[in-house]
C-alpha cells in the first residue's frame, strides 16, 4: 500500500528569518536565549526574538494568550520562514485550539523542537498535514551529531537519521510510512482530543523522560485500548531518559513491556535510537516517508513530499 505524503515546508537556507518562540515552559537560565540567537545565527539564520519568549508564570512561559499571540504573528508574518522553539516543558496543549492552523496551511513554515512541542506537531499534522521537525530545541548546545542530523534535516532535506548501532532490536521486521510522533506522555495526553495523531501506515517515534516503566506501560496501554495505533506499521524508541524499571511496587523490563505491544500489533520495533532528551539525537522529519530495517538496526527518511 502507498504512503500518503504530507507536504514539506521549504528548506531552511542561509538568511532565513527564524522566530524564536516559547509556547509551553519557560526558559530557565539567563544565557538560554543568546545562546538561542548564536545557534540560528551559527546556521546563517537571522533570529527573530518574539514578545514573549522570556516571560514566565510558574512553569508556564507567560500568558495563555500572549503564547499563542506569539506563535500566531509569526505564523501570519509573511517574512517568517521558521517557528523554533526555544524549551519544551509543559503547556502547549493549553493552546491548541487557537492555533491559526489556516494561516500555516496558506503560507508553511518549519516548526522546530520536542517534549511538549509534540503537540503542536501532532495538531499541525492533524490539521495542515505539514512536515514538522522533532529536534533540538533552540536554547541547546548542539553537539557535532546532532548539529549535523539538524542540518541535514531542516537545510538539505535529505535522510536526517541512518544506523543506530547501539539500538535494540525488540520484534524483528522491515517497515515503511510515515514517521510520527514524539514524547510518549504528549501523545497519551491528546487521546481523545482533535489534535490526537492519525498513526495509519505509520511509523511511531516516541521517547521519553522522567517515567518509571509501569508509566510506560500504562500509557502504551492507552494508546492501544483508544484504537490509536491502529494501523500503525512499526515502532520506534528512542532515549527513555530516567526511566527505572523497579518503581511502582515490583518491576519489569522496559523491553519487555514494549514487546509485548509490538507483538500485540505484529509490527518491527527497534529502541535506544539516539532521538528525545539526549546530549546526541536525530532531527526527525515528522510526516515523513521512512523506512524502518530492525536487523540492520537502521531508520531512514526516503521522501520529504510527494
Amino acid at each position: 500500500m502507498p504512503v500518503k505524503h504530507f507536504r514539506s515546508t521549504k528548506p531552511l537556507a542561509s538568511g532565513a528569518r527564524v522566530a524564536l518562540i516559547s509556547p509551553a515552559g519557560p526558559l530557565q537560565k539567563p544565557e538560554e536565549l543568546p545562546r538561542a540567537e548564536e545557534n540560528a545565527r551559527a546556521l546563517g539564520w537571522e533570529p527573530i526574538v518574539t514578545p514573549h519568549a522570556t516571560d514566565r508564570i510558574g512553569y508556564l512561559a507567560g500568558k495563555d494568550r500572549d503564547r499563542l499571540d506569539d506563535i500566531n504573528h509569526a505564523l501570519r508574518d509573511p517574512t517568517i520562514d521558521a517557528l523554533w522553539c526555544l524549551r519544551g516543558g509543559y503547556g502547549m496543549i493549553r493552546i491548541l485550539p487557537g492555533i491559526d492552523y489556516d494561516a500555516l496551511a496558506r503560507s508553511p513554515k518549519a516548526i522546530i523542537g520536542y517534549s511538549d512541542v509534540t503537540a503542536l506537531h501532532a495538531a499541525v499534522q492533524r490539521k495542515c498535514r505539514l512536515i514538522t521537525y522533532h529536534g533540538p530545541t533552540a536554547r541547546e548546545t548542539m553537539s557535532d551529531f546532532s548539529r549535523d542530523s539538524f542540518s541535514r534535516a531542516v537545510v538539505d532535506q535529505t535522510d536526517s537519521c541512518g544506523v543506530a548501532p547501539n539500538s535494540r532490536e525488540i520484534s524483528h521486521g522491515h517497515a515503511e510510512g510515515r514517521l510520527v510522533g514524539g514524547n510518549l506522555a504528549v501523545l497519551a495526553s491528546l487521546c481523545g482530543t482533535p489534535f490526537a495523531p492519525d498513526l495509519t501506515d505509520a511509523i511511531l517515534i516516541l521517547e521519553d523522560i522522567n517515567e518509571p516503566v509501569y508509566r510506560i506501560d500504562r500509557m502504551l496501554q492507552q494508546l492501544m485500548l483508544s484504537g490509536s495505533l491502529n494501523g500503525c506499521r512499526g515502532i520506534v524508541f528512542g532515549a527513555c531518559v530516567k526511566c527505572p524499571d523497579d518503581a511502582g511496587g515490583g518491576g519489569r523490563p522496559f523491553d519487555e513491556v514494549v514487546r509485548e505491544i509490538a507483538e500485540e500489533l505484529g509490527v518491527p520495533c527497534l529502541a535506544g535510537v539516539p532521538v528525545g532528551h539526549i546530549k546526541e539525537q536525530w532531527t526527525i522529519p515528522l510526516g515523513a516517508t521512512g523506512t524502518l530495517d530492525t536487523r540492520a538496526r537502521k531508520l531512514t527518511v526516503t521522501a520529504y513530499e510527494s
